[in-house]
């Protein structure tokens, strides 16, 4: 019974994560031991924290989160807008790394 239970929150954790945010911003970021990903929006700093954790087997020192709107465009002379999305820079202990250039 206890297999099925840690099955379940696995999969929580996978739909708190969407991905790394690869950028010459965050990739800056690695030298002061952070890294960006993308999150749900509606998730929290403390899902987002037990998420990693459990993951990617590392010890989170911090996690600051941001949203960034979506920019106005124009496609064929008609506007529209691309999506909001929700961000979260993960400060690192001393001595963890985690690689998200693997499996890209």
């Amino acid at each position: 019974m206890a297999k099925k239970k840690t099955e379940a929150v696995a999969l929580e954790h996978y739909d708190v994560i969407k991905g790394p945010h690869i950028t010459e911003k965050s990739t800056l970021l690695s030298e002061n031991n952070a890294v960006v990903f993308r999150v749900s929006k509606d998730a929290t700093k403390p899902a987002i924290k037990a998420a990693v954790e459990a993951l990617f087997d590392v010890r989170v020192t911090g996690v600051n989160t941001l949203i960034q709107k979506g920019k106005k465009k124009l496609w064929k002379g008609r506007p529209y807008k691309r999506n909001d999305i929700k961000k979260a820079v993960i400060t690192l202990a001393d001595g963890d790394s985690i690689d998200v250039t693997t499996g890209i």
